[in-house]
């Protein structure tokens, strides 16, 4: 929920630690985890917010485009001619592969699901995307998962049973657009381990403005031929939404979910969504009025120690490890 640098360097020998993971370990990394969740947890109801205003189509291809444009002036000058040039055909094609499934897949397919649900909705559906991680990182990436962290993965996975059952019980959401966004999670999964599989180099701001601009390309003859113009209202809702998605999702948001990407294991990195839930369901209700059952209340306290056990360093041969380090996410 989509999305550093952009290594080209080897998978990491499990149980050591990379010079840059030793760097963001403790408090600093801590600061990052928590702007990040607080940033991408925001976006669902800034999204609310400005689609009530514009289709989700245009809203997107006009995010993509503007962020894509300020995030390719900034390769430029922050990332730097050599790093640029350092970049090979395979990893401008492997950033076009996650452009399309980060930006065109999950994020298109989840807004048009988003006018059809609650952003808190949307928010906990999006925060399974470490238990598709899970199951196919092994396979793709070879990382491991030790006893603790399935364990802590399926406290996750049961807080957010707990949730949606508060919130499908009742008959409250749409379920093609329920539907949509599990389409769009799977999305998200698929780049967060292509990512990781292809490890492309080039800086964050390259990374992403490829990305973006991807997703815009991509996204626009869909957005031509099925939205109209006519729909879109120049609103206070519709401007402050565009502007945050823009500047605090893509280009904050996003560049920081890479920088940690490329220094955490995929699942790790992946389970940073357990903590979507209940920050979805708090802005959702402080910025658009949604209402919080009790059951969803009670769905956070299991996610919330799912978050601990799947991220918590894991010791070998005496050796910390942080988990959100120099694993191969």
């Amino acid at each position: 929920m989509s999305q550093g640098t952009f290594p080209s360097s080897q998978l990491a020998v499990p149980g050591a630690a990379a010079p840059e993971a030793a760097a963001l370990s403790g408090r600093p990394l801590l600061l990052l985890v928590l702007v990040f969740c607080l940033l991408w947890s925001s976006a669902f109801a800034f999204a609310k917010m400005a689609l009530m205003d514009c289709p989700p189509l245009i809203l997107l291809v006009l995010r993509l485009t503007l962020a894509g444009g300020l995030m390719l002036a900034l390769a430029v000058k922050v990332d730097g001619r050599a790093k640029l040039a350092s970049m090979r055909r395979r990893d401008i094609w492997a950033l076009i592969l996650c452009g399309v499934l980060n930006n065109a897949v999950y994020l298109g397919v989840n807004w048009i699901g988003l006018t059809m649900t609650s952003s808190a909705y949307n928010a906990v559906l999006i925060s399974c995307n470490p238990l598709v991680v899970a199951l196919l990182a092994g396979p793709l990436l070879g990382e491991k998962l030790n006893l603790t962290k399935w364990i802590g993965l399926g406290l996750g996975l049961v807080g957010v049973v707990i949730v949606l059952r508060s919130r499908l019980a009742g008959g409250h959401e749409d379920a093609f657009g329920t539907l949509l966004i599990g389409i769009g999670m799977l999305g998200l999964a698929a780049g967060t381990l292509a990512f990781k599989y292809f490890k492309p180099r080039g800086g964050v701001w390259t990374g992403n403005a490829v990305q973006c601009l991807t997703g815009a390309v991509v996204l626009l003859p869909f957005a031509a031929t099925t939205e109209s113009l006519a729909d879109m209202h120049l609103t206070t809702s519709f401007l402050v939404g565009l502007a945050f998605l823009v500047f605090a999702v893509s280009i904050g948001g996003y560049g920081l979910w890479f920088y940690l990407l490329t220094r955490s294991s995929a699942t790790a990195a992946s389970s940073l969504h357990f903590a979507m839930p209940p920050l979805g369901l708090f802005f959702g209700w402080l910025l658009l009025g949604e209402q919080v059952p009790p059951l969803d209340i009670l769905g956070i306290l299991p996610i919330a120690i799912g978050i601990w056990l799947v991220t918590r360093p894991v010791r070998q041969a005496g050796t910390a490890t942080p988990a959100i380090s120099a694993s191969s996410s």
